[in-house]
């Protein structure tokens, strides 16, 4: 099966999702302070940490949507708040399980939040070059 994509098209799409996996590398690892990292993780006082995680996030899903369509600059808060619900809920499932770095489980659980993050770039990039 074959889809006849414009060759601008297809250039837009792998700018705009090699732009927002670099965001999300550098919003996850590299910005990511050991306060936020820890404290998001945390059964009470999580809120801070986790609202400026994903407010970086955010701030980088802000800077890519002016460059590319003002318009939606909405997106950050959409970023902001599937960012945050999806380290939530991976928080609260690692709490509950206790799975240590040593249990293969752990690292499912870290594939898996770090696939959610990349499918909502995927809804975002979409959601950017939709007319």
């Amino acid at each position: 099966m074959t889809f006849p994509v414009p060759t601008a098209a297809l250039l837009a799409t792998c700018v705009l999702m090699t732009a927002m996996a670099a965001k999300h590398f550098l919003a996850d690892f590299v910005l990511q302070t050991d306060w936020m990292a820890r404290g998001k993780e945390r059964v009470d006082g999580w809120v801070l940490p986790l609202a400026a995680h994903a407010g970086i996030h955010a701030l980088g899903t802000l800077l890519v949507a002016l460059a590319v369509r003002p318009t939606l600059w909405w997106l950050a808060l959409v970023d902001f708040l599937v960012h945050g619900l999806v380290d939530r809920g991976k928080a609260l499932t690692s709490q509950r399980a206790r799975w240590q770095v040593t249990d293969a489980r752990f690292w499912w659980l870290l594939g898996f939040d770090q696939l959610l993050h990349q499918l909502t770039n995927i809804g975002l990039v979409a959601a950017l070059l939709l007319p």
